[in-house]
């Protein structure tokens, strides 16, 4: 009984929690009502969602209906489209086979008109007379695209500026022509200059060579500029106002003044091609030239004092032969022998001053040569490292050394040549001087000799 008290009072609390109900009966009258209440609401909510059931079943049914409605027009409508595509499709048909009929060999004509059009705008986008008159590309572009449709023809003053926009191009290839335009500098910076076009071959601005950039439509001075032999008739051309003048013109439109551009000047040979050696080489061959130059100048100096002092009576001390006969104003008074060996001691003495320097021109022209050797066989070394590591497959792997064996042999030679023969030229200047004071010595000598024999 219990029991059954307990599964009643569960069953109540639930109930009352579904129906919202929150007092709690003290008697079984009122736990009755309660019950009876609670059976009450729970017999109406079930009414009302099977009356939304029922609601929501026929809605449903109806949209149903309206869908299988709009399908069957749909499935209509597009019976009616696929036939109305069908008849255009077969009149299209009719009114192409009837424009090919009427076109006859105009279809060829127009097909060549096409392809020059094509062909034509890449020429145009890659020549530089565009840098002066831009846009004439867009045109032909256009023109090709309309073309290329094979529903459009082109009219007749499309044709005839094709005709007048190639004619153009041939006209402007034979002049040389000055127009302002905007220039791109190495640095970056923009400036409006006066630019040269030669044909359609070069341009110049300021005694420089340009580039054209068909991408950008931009005209760009190039940062390498090509010798100066080629470069100074950009100059000349700049600064012509009429008449003729030489210039270097690039028939192949750029393709040569690339590579001269790129070609290393004899400087670049000398500094990067020649590597340490090539350095050393130089140094020695500045070192060389400055030693000769100095001693030229001193030697010259010496020499004119020297000759100053034969023409004098008096003794001087700023010149060789002057301290020589110095010596020989003291001695006066010993004998033959004697006053040789005063004299001979005293030539002797002026002999380092005066050929001072001079072995070690003799040097820098026996090393320069074999310094060149030496860069020789390192560059011959790289070049066969080279071999064994890439093959000798492509030729520019081994430039590098073969580069270095040819400028080190060059620069030692250019040095170890001009050394000798500016050695030869101090060599005898200075012998020349201590002939002169070994002339005057003995003179003196056989003077004094004459002299004490009387």
């Amino acid at each position: 009984m219990k029991t059954i008290i307990k599964l009643f009072i569960s069953g109540f609390f639930l109930i009352s929690v579904a129906t919202g109900i929150h007092a709690q009966p003290k008697t079984l009258d009122q736990l009755l009502d309660t019950v009876k209440r609670g059976a009450i609401a729970e017999s109406a909510e079930y009414q009302k969602r099977e009356r939304e059931f029922r609601n929501a079943r026929n809605r449903q049914k109806q949209l149903l209906n309206q869908a299988v409605s709009t399908r069957a027009s749909e499935e209509r409508r597009s019976e009616q489209l696929e036939a109305t595509f069908n008849q255009q499709e077969e009149e299209l048909a009719q009114l192409t086979e009837l424009l090919t009929k009427r076109l006859g060999s105009l279809r060829e004509l127009f097909g060549v008109l096409q392809q020059v059009s094509g062909d034509t705008r890449g020429k145009f986008e890659t020549s530089i007379i565009s840098a002066q008159l831009p846009g004439r590309g867009e045109f032909l572009g256009d023109l090709a695209k309309k073309m290329g449709t094979s529903t459009e023809l082109a009219t007749i003053p499309e044709i005839e500026r094709v005709v007048y926009e190639i004619q153009r191009e041939m006209t402007e290839s034979g002049k040389v022509v000055a127009f302002d335009a905007e220039v791109v500098e190495p640095d970056g910076s923009r400036v409006q200059k006066q630019v040269i076009r030669v044909g359609t071959f070069n341009l110049v601005a300021d005694g420089k060579y340009l580039k054209y950039d068909p991408d950008t439509g931009s005209l760009l001075e190039l940062i390498r500029q090509p010798s100066g032999k080629f470069l100074s008739t950009a100059s000349d051309i700049s600064n012509a106002d009429s008449g003729y003048v030489r210039f270097a013109l690039d028939p192949s439109r750029g393709s040569i003044l690339s590579l001269l551009v790129q070609a290393p000047s004899w400087g670049e040979r000398a500094t990067e091609q020649g590597g340490i050696i090539g350095w050393i080489i130089i140094v020695l061959g500045v070192l060389g030239l400055t030693l000769a130059l100095f001693r030229w100048l001193a030697l010259g100096s010496t020499g004119r004092k020297v000759n100053a002092q034969i023409s004098s009576d008096s003794a001087s001390d700023n010149n060789p032969l002057g301290r020589v006969l110095a010596v020989y104003h003291k001695n006066k008074s010993v004998d033959t022998e004697t006053l040789e060996l005063k004299l001979s001691e005293a030539i002797l003495k002026e002999t380092p001053s005066i050929t001072r320097y001079i072995n070690v021109l003799k040097i820098i022209a026996v090393v320069a040569p074999l310094l060149g050797l030496l860069g020789t066989v390192t560059g011959m070394i790289n070049t066969f490292q080279a071999i064994t590591l890439f093959g000798a497959g492509d030729p520019k792997l081994m430039a590098g050394g073969i580069s270095q064996a040819l400028v080190t042999t060059m620069l030692g030679l250019c040095v170890a040549i001009p050394m000798t023969l500016i050695h030869s030229f101090v060599n005898t200047r200075s012998k020349s001087i201590i002939h002169i004071l070994e002339e005057q010595s003995a003179g003196i000598i056989a003077a004094h000799n004459e002299k004490a024999r009387a």
